[in-house]
């Protein structure tokens, strides 16, 4: 945990931590979470069989998250006690792990440029990457709507998140975080095979997202049109299914005078979503505007963090 740091040391790590997840991004081979994913598919086909499925997914939780993050801790107070500065360098690269922002990034801004050349066969191609709905047939309006909504909520889950957590218990709380997020993304589906099975990862996700998911929509609505965003938060987020994507994206639509969900086909099945923010739909350059947003927010955080470590600086 961070305990044995001061907020000057919090604040350095996490402009530490953004700083290699921008320059260096996602680790092209063996990456923690890759790993992390082919272990947790191995034990949803081991565990998710038979009866008890709600059971088996608990223990599948526990089996697939507890071990690693006690691991981390013990190897962060270990560090520690021999060199402060080995434990701070862990704090470092865990939180570097869980952020993905630059993943962020390489994945929307690729939508964009097809976009902007009318490649709509590349656009579909790489936003089926990032979201689950059909894009085989979807036209560009719809493919840089789903863009922007995935650039608002994975600001939240990627990076937000991860920096709410590594706030409260460092390297340790980053990887608890950014796995139990890893797993939601694996096994929340309402589908026959994970309804069950995943409904613990998805309520875990959803308890461990409710704090940072708010200060992510506050930031937006900061950033942005700033009453029309509440507005949106407070009025929309309530009708969208998920509790913490709801306020995330109404937020982040308003503050960027957007309309984004509506509906939307998954597995060929028309879901008649409820409407978030209020102007114009979305077009290829709102992708870059919504990225600008997160990016923005993250500057923000960092702005504050700094300032309450010079104050306690000058106390101290």
């Amino acid at each position: 945990m961070l305990m044995a740091l001061s907020v000057t040391m919090v604040a350095l790590l996490i402009i530490v931590g953004v700083s290699l997840d921008l320059i260096f991004g996602e680790i092209r081979r063996c990456h923690p979470l890759v790993e992390f994913g082919r272990m947790a598919n191995l034990l949803e086909r081991k565990l998710n069989q038979g009866g008890h499925k709600y059971w088996m997914g608990a223990l599948a939780w526990i089996l697939a998250v507890l071990p690693l993050v006690l691991i981390a801790y013990w190897i962060i107070c270990w560090s520690a006690a021999l060199e402060l500065w080995i434990g701070v360098g862990i704090h470092a690269a865990l939180l570097y792990f869980s952020l993905g922002l630059r993943s962020l990034c390489d994945h929307t801004l690729p939508i964009e440029r097809a976009l902007t050349q009318n490649n709509l066969a590349q656009a579909r191609c790489l936003t089926a990457r990032i979201v689950s709905r059909d894009t085989a047939h979807a036209e560009a309006p719809e493919l840089a709507k789903a863009s922007v909504e995935s650039l608002l909520e994975n600001g939240n889950d990627a990076v937000f998140g991860t920096l709410f957590w590594f706030m409260v218990a460092g390297g340790a709380g980053a990887l608890l975080f950014r796995l139990a997020n890893t797993l939601d993304a694996m096994w929340g589906y309402r589908t026959p095979r994970y309804h069950a099975f995943g409904c613990v990862a998805a309520r875990i996700d959803d308890a461990l997202n409710w704090i940072p998911a708010r200060l992510t929509a506050l930031s937006y609505a900061l950033l942005g049109n700033t009453r029309q965003a509440l507005r949106c938060w407070h009025t929309q987020a309530p009708h969208w299914s998920s509790p913490n994507a709801g306020p995330v994206m109404a937020a982040g639509a308003g503050a960027l005078g957007l309309t984004l969900g509506g509906a939307a086909s998954y597995d060929d099945v028309i879901e008649d979503r409820p409407i978030l923010g209020v102007g114009r739909a979305a077009g290829a350059t709102d992708i870059r505007r919504a990225l600008q947003l997160v990016v923005s927010a993250i500057l923000l955080w960092v702005v504050m963090l700094s300032i309450a470590a010079l104050i306690s600086f000058l106390e101290g």
